[in-house]
């Protein structure tokens, strides 16, 4: 991750010296970005209250390996898929 940390402040300057003006509207931008993260993290455990990936651990009783390795799998990718409608709604600007 700090290859991709130098390569955003490498980035960052170079619009600092092309166009200053467009400092504030990246700034602005990308808090729109994570602050879309945040909420679609929330929509999600509001939709799904008990369906938590790290909640199937303590629910899982006597499952076996399988049938958790796919109920957590689910789980991820559902709440991938919110955060990331999420985000790319409030990036195209819905």
């Amino acid at each position: 991750m700090f290859g991709w940390l130098v390569l955003a402040v490498l980035l960052t300057a170079l619009t600092y010296t092309l166009a200053p003006q467009q400092l504030p509207v990246s700034v602005y931008k990308l808090s729109l970005v994570a602050t879309a993260a945040v909420v679609g993290y929330w929509i999600d455990r509001a939709m799904y209250p008990y369906a938590r990936p790290d909640a199937l651990l303590d629910i899982a009783g006597g499952a076996d390996h399988m049938t958790l390795c796919v109920l957590m799998t689910g789980a991820t990718l559902r709440r991938a898929l919110i955060v990331s409608a999420t985000m790319l709604a409030v990036g195209l600007g819905a």
